[in-house]
């Protein structure tokens, strides 16, 4: 008899990975983010700041709006988001008020990512950080690389 490994935060981040090589194809800066609910994806988002022409359409913005359409309300508690890069303050501000259950994050943003910012999250909301960092770091890399060679 074969166990059936149940999904990981590895394989959920994999999932991030995926949408922020959606970002990448469009010239978007790469950073994906999926919501998970009962170990299923119930959301996926990328950045779209580019595309919308919107300083607010932040991979994890798109999200929690998609979470929210498909629960059929604001809050996500006893969910999951999974996301590439360390959020923003204006993402953790926004994931603060849905009270959403756990973050999980790749690579940290060092200047403007939450932690250093400390930028309050909900009490109930655990965050976990280092998840495929070196992946999703050497996306954004490769990226920001191009774009300074022309």
């Amino acid at each position: 008899m074969t166990l059936i490994k149940p999904y990981d935060d590895t394989y959920f981040m994999k999932m991030a990975l995926q949408e922020a090589e959606e970002a990448y194809k469009k010239g978007e800066v790469p950073i994906g983010a999926v919501i998970v609910a009962n170990n299923q994806i119930i959301a996926r988002g990328y950045n779209l700041t580019e595309t919308l022409n919107d300083v607010t359409a932040h991979a994890e913005m798109q999200t929690i709006t998609a979470a929210a359409n498909f629960l059929g309300g604001k809050y996500l508690i006893d969910c999951t988001l999974y996301v590439t890069l360390e959020p923003c303050q204006m993402c953790a501000g926004a994931l603060f008020w849905s009270q959403i259950t756990k973050i999980v994050y790749g690579a940290r943003d060092e200047q403007r990512g939450c932690v250093n910012l400390k930028t309050k999250l909900h009490p109930k909301t655990k965050m976990v950080g280092g998840v495929l960092a070196e992946e999703a770091s050497g996306l954004l890399k490769r990226f920001f690389k191009e774009k300074r060679d022309g």
